[in-house]
């Protein structure tokens, strides 16, 4: 091996384990792994930012802004209203919701598609009794499924499509991947609706009526001479980390979300939750007075809009003032973090919650367990679901902001009708102009989204809030590294001991293998990493055996999107994580399955459709 060589394979060695590591985001290990590449002479200086313009990268953005377009205009709900049955029952629920995501997810951004489908699934799931989590896999499986049928479908896809157009035949069209995708597509579907459900293990999400936000609410006085005379909230709760301090009343002036930093006076009266020893132990600690106390039973969970307002006890015993707390103004609301959201990494202290939003953390559930200690310092991840008490305008704000995504159910109400049907229009105008080659698939997106904002359908100042910048970032960064595996040769070293040593010259074998490589890589690296990484490998793998390669690169765009074994490998399993109650181990017992139904589906019609 030359240096070039020997160099660019550690890099690609550390890339691989610091992406399976999971310590640091993709996209800066990606960036960290391009910068070393032009320090090592590997990547010319010249070529280091050219990822950034590429046709991939580009259609990518474009087209999760019209996701988005389609996405707050409605366009989805529409489609979600006419083909959900009135009453349906459990099975056709389940049936509607998993065929409507696949179908959504080929033409827009899966995450955006589930964002849109979990409130409703959840709602249905509270209907029949039935747990959220037998719902929410089924539904966050069939979005994957669905995105593989397109080349936008999927940002794998598109790496997909950018590798075979550079070497020299053209890219992939938009519904060559439907052939094999719709096939793959319609066996996991029907898989999972007659059978595959049952396999999902069944765990309780940890929803406002179960969540323990606190075992007691009670009503605590600072007396003349009490430790907590004359500090601020902030230090109590340094002091007392299993306390939560949810209301102050001064003067009777009832504050729901005090700034940390309030001083507390002789008088004052705090409205806390605690388990019955942390009680104790601030009651001792600080020398304050119980005023009255009670059971903390969230009662009452109502939708409006996307909220949920809650009650939290109605005792005759509770003070006036304790209940006003608790008014019609101020209701618990449960979210979840989109992978897109600036809470991801930071903790409530971090962003000021109690200050800038005037909101409260009562708790947070992770993987299935449930805290309400210590969570002011936790680092957020996607997936944990945060219980949130606040007034309704300032929950909603919060939500907007930080994309947040309500778990309560709502009602499929299309505002701007006329709307949807426009950006419904727009998707199918740039489909139709790239799938026909009257215009490139970038120039196409990039006009459909120009036409958007002029016509009014997004707000110039939201253009950019839909894009996922981490995923183009993660692009831009890897496709010179994964070009530069083609140029030094690495990749024909690695194809000739793929097919010399495991394959033994058997194309089928090395088809098969390049397929559970990809999938098994998908299951812990980002999605569209994988495939910028196995692109190469498998062209190389082509020259070396000498056959079109274009079965092996559609096999990396199978591979790449089918992770379904971890809460990792795709960002739709890790958004049911919480609002499922599932554990990492959970997702094995239906995505083996799927995964070996995809490699039996996939391969004949691989060799079918794309023969060697």
């Amino acid at each position: 091996m030359s240096q070039p060589q020997i160099l660019l394979s550690i890099i690609l060695l550390l890339t691989v384990v610091m992406f399976l590591w999971g310590r640091w985001r993709h996209d800066f290990v990606a960036l960290g792994a391009l910068v070393l590449c032009v320090f090592l002479g590997v990547v010319p200086e010249q070529q280091a930012f050219a990822g950034f313009a590429h046709p991939a990268v580009i259609t990518v953005a474009f087209v999760l802004i019209l996701s988005g377009v389609l996405q707050q205009t409605g366009a989805a709900d529409r489609l979600l209203q006419v083909v959900m049955p009135r009453n349906a029952g459990r099975l056709m629920s389940m049936a509607v919701l998993v065929i409507t995501a696949a179908v959504l997810s080929g033409f827009m951004n899966n995450v955006g598609a589930l964002a849109i489908l979990m409130p409703v699934a959840l709602q249905i799931a509270a209907r029949h009794q039935i747990p959220p989590g037998q719902l929410l896999m089924p539904l966050a499986f069939g979005s994957i499924l669905g995105g593989m049928t397109t080349m936008i479908g999927t940002p794998p896809n598109l790496i997909v499509a950018g590798f075979r157009a550079e070497t020299g035949v053209g890219s992939f069209a938009m519904f060559d991947f439907a052939p094999v995708g719709v096939a793959v597509m319609l066996a996991g579907v029907a898989f999972i609706i007659l059978i595959g459900w049952r396999l999902v293990p069944v765990r309780e999400r940890g929803d406002v009526e179960s969540f323990e936000t606190g075992a007691y609410l009670a009503e605590v006085r600072v007396d003349e001479g009490s430790k907590a005379a004359g500090i601020s909230l902030h230090e109590i709760e340094e002091a007392l980390d299993d306390v939560q301090i949810i209301g102050l009343i001064h003067a009777d002036v009832r504050i729901p979300a005090p700034h940390p930093r309030r001083k507390i006076h002789a008088g004052d009266i705090l409205v806390v939750e605690a388990e019955p020893e942390a009680l104790a132990a601030v009651l001792s600690s600080m020398e304050l007075v119980l005023v009255g106390e009670k059971r903390s039973e969230p009662e009452a969970f109502e939708s409006e809009g996307k909220a949920a307002l809650a009650a939290a006890g109605n005792s005759d015993e509770q003070s006036d003032k304790l209940r006003a707390v608790k008014s019609e103004d101020v209701g618990l609301m449960e979210v979840t973090l989109l992978p897109r959201s600036r809470l991801v990494g930071r903790s409530v202290t971090d962003i000021h919650l109690r200050t800038r939003h005037r909101i409260n953390l009562l708790a947070l559930s992770r993987e299935g367990h449930r805290s309400q200690t210590r969570m002011r310092r936790m680092r957020l991840k996607v997936g944990d679901v945060l219980l949130l008490q606040g007034a309704h305008e300032d929950l909603m704000d919060f939500v907007a902001e930080y994309d947040a995504l309500p778990l309560a159910e709502r009602a499929l109400t299309l505002p701007h009708k006329r709307e949807a049907w426009m950006a419904g229009g727009l998707m199918a105008m740039a489909v139709g102009a790239a799938s026909f080659g009257l215009l490139p698939a970038a120039i196409a997106f990039v006009a459909a989204a120009l036409l958007a904002v002029w016509t009014g359908l997004i707000a110039p100042r939201r253009f950019y809030d839909a894009i996922d910048w981490p995923v183009i970032v993660l692009l831009g960064a890897l496709i010179p590294v994964a070009q530069a595996v083609g140029d030094t040769g690495i990749a024909e070293l690695l194809a000739i001991g793929l097919v010399e040593h495991i394959a033994q010259g058997h194309t089928i074998a090395a088809l098969v293998l390049i397929l559970i490589v990809t999938m098994t890589l998908s299951d812990f690296m980002n999605n569209a990493a994988t495939a910028a990484v196995m692109c190469p490998i498998a062209i190389g793998t082509a020259n070396t055996l000498g056959v079109n390669a274009d079965a092996l690169l559609m096999a990396v765009a199978i591979g790449a999107s089918c992770a379904f074994l971890t809460p990792i490998g795709h960002q739709n399993n890790t958004l049911i994580l919480g609002p499922g109650g599932f554990r990492f181990s959970d997702y094995w017992r239906l995505g083996l399955p799927m995964e070996i139904l995809v490699i039996s589906v996939s391969v004949p019609m691989l060799l079918w459709v794309w023969p060697l």
